[in-house]
């Protein structure tokens, strides 16, 4: 996958592929997934498993809340993705799959596939699973907060906090072949920085708002005052 592109390559291709401006507020996130795509996209020993697939799509999705118009982001995500010799189609698929398969099933059951080496577990859910018996395999942050996602996914989440969920998805990290520090540290600094982006997308649409009414009574004002009346008579 892209063995022999420059980021300057990836970046180009990108720029053919979503020939669009993205708002100012969306573009540290395009930018920043576009580098981590590029950079995965030249680790031999990385595979683009389920967990990958979830995580991917669900920062995507997170931090593109708001965006508009709302018909880019499909082609946004796809752009991010085959700059870098990923398949957005097959990723979305995965993702679909992944989530599907963990719906319906408790806490425990996912324990129990860990325990089972992944025997009983949906394929998508065996293969990540069956991973913590690699000796080597390239981590991504993504694949934390995929795991993060899919356990939310599971039967149980309802009623339970993000704090329980995010200690869960530390205690299940080791027995998947994570690091339980990286999961740790990379789980935590998404939590926040989904917290900032919530807030940024609340502001600006605060601001979009105002300045709509603020037009309206500006249009208002500049109706002249017999039309207006007339307007009202009729």
């Amino acid at each position: 996958m892209g063995e022999h592109l420059t980021i300057a390559d990836s970046k180009r291709a990108f720029h053919n592929a979503f020939p669009y401006v993205i708002p100012s507020l969306y573009r540290r996130t395009a930018d920043e997934l576009l580098v981590e795509l590029h950079l995965l996209s030249h680790q031999k020993q990385f595979k683009a498993d389920a967990l990958f697939a979830v995580g991917l799509r669900q920062v995507f999705n997170a931090f593109t809340r708001g965006y508009r118009p709302e018909q880019h982001l499909a082609p946004l995500f796809a752009a991010l993705c085959s700059c870098n010799g990923f398949d957005a189609k097959a990723l979305n698929k995965l993702a679909d799959d992944s989530e599907k398969a963990v719906q319906g099933h408790s806490f425990d059951d996912v324990q129990q596939w860990l325990r089972d080496k992944g025997a009983g577990a949906p394929e998508s859910m065996a293969m990540v699973l069956k991973r913590a018996d690699q000796a080597n395999f390239h981590y991504s942050r993504l694949m934390a907060v995929g795991l993060l996602t899919l356990l939310a996914k599971a039967k149980g989440d309802e009623g339970t906090d993000p704090a329980e969920l995010a200690k869960l998805a530390h205690e299940l990290s080791e027995p998947l072949g994570l690091a339980k520090e990286r999961v740790e540290k990379d789980l935590g600094i998404y939590t926040g920085n989904l917290e900032r982006m919530a807030q940024a997308v609340e502001l600006m649409e605060e601001t979009l708002a105002a300045e709509r009414r603020k037009r309206e009574r500006q249009d208002e004002a500049a109706v002249p005052q017999g039309a207006s009346e007339e307007a009202s008579s009729n």
